[in-house]
């Protein structure tokens, strides 16, 4: 087996205001789920410029995280936008339509969850194990909603999912159910220890490797997280191949925090979204650096 990615990231998070063209649908009906939450979409530069050309779409779980420290928890946002926006600036990804989902509040763990599993063992709390109800949320009203609204590239081979921890859980589980939607999956931090481990058994009974391109993360100061290496090892064993269609990265004394995923979105998104457009004579495109840091 071919040694997993260790990367070094320096360690460095900006003060930010959202950068970019970002729309706003607040109070998004669901019927599938009888609620409502605000979506968040960042166009990226050029999009107005043309009327024909059509984006691929990345849509992430946790919304209030992903743009705004004013509305992130503990005040710590990912600064999704400010990322992608130097990372089209640069050529690195190419320009993509960024979703960003919130979250239910209260509600959060029983939409994300993809089983009843446990929340609170003294008291035999379960959750509800919404997940199959989030994701027909996604994609039977949300994704309708947003390929007509928006110059989107309809196809799965175009369009991704996204989250961290019970997020990063959310999303291995709607991959592999619905691979003809959602071909690029950004898995950072998945809870996987989740009802006994149970996404493990959902991909070790996977009768065929199915088409998808992860990205799958974990801090080393997280809590049990060798269990995110057991499952970068099913998914090689079920036929991905690290550093083709499987990135893998263990982030040294990362902790399970905010802060530690906004510093992976870097190459995350140049893994999952690599540049398209074509050089000019005699240029090279610049190579990923091993240390990353976010440049604002």
């Amino acid at each position: 087996m071919r040694p997993y990615s260790r990367i070094a990231l320096v360690r460095k998070m900006p003060e930010h205001t959202l950068t970019g063209n970002i729309q706003r649908h607040s109070r998004f009906k669901s019927r599938i789920l009888k609620n409502r939450r605000d979506v968040l979409v960042y166009l990226p530069p050029g999009y107005r410029r043309s009327i024909v050309k059509r984006y691929p779409v990345l849509y992430l779980q946790d919304g209030q995280n992903l743009f705004d420290a004013a509305t992130a928890f503990a005040g710590v946002e990912w600064g999704v936008d400010e990322t992608a926006q130097r990372l089209i600036g640069s050529r690195l990804v190419e320009p993509l339509i960024i979703i960003a989902i919130d979250n239910a509040g209260k509600d959060r763990v029983h939409e994300y969850a993809p089983t009843r599993g446990l929340i609170d063992r003294e008291k035999k709390r379960r959750s509800k194990g919404f997940a199959g109800n989030y994701a027909r949320f996604v994609v039977e009203e949300l994704k309708p909603f947003i390929d007509r609204r928006y110059r989107t590239r309809r196809e799965a081979s175009a369009t991704g999912v996204g989250g961290s921890s019970l997020a990063g859980l959310l999303t291995m589980y709607v991959g592999l159910c619905y691979p003809d939607v959602f071909s690029r999956l950004l898995v950072m931090s998945p809870s996987v220890w989740w009802d006994d481990s149970v996404i493990l058994k959902r991909v070790e009974e996977l009768e065929r490797k199915l088409p998808l391109r992860i990205w799958l993360d974990t801090g080393t100061a997280e809590p049990g997280w060798e269990n995110t290496r057991k499952l970068r090892d099913l998914l090689i064993d079920k036929g991905w191949r690290l550093d083709d269609d499987l990135q893998y990265m263990e982030d040294e004394k990362a902790s399970h925090t905010e802060a530690t995923w906004g510093r992976r979105v870097d190459p995350a998104l140049r893994f999952l979204f690599p540049a398209q457009v074509p050089l000019r004579f005699g240029e090279r495109r610049p190579r990923p650096p091993l240390v990353l840091e976010r440049q604002f």
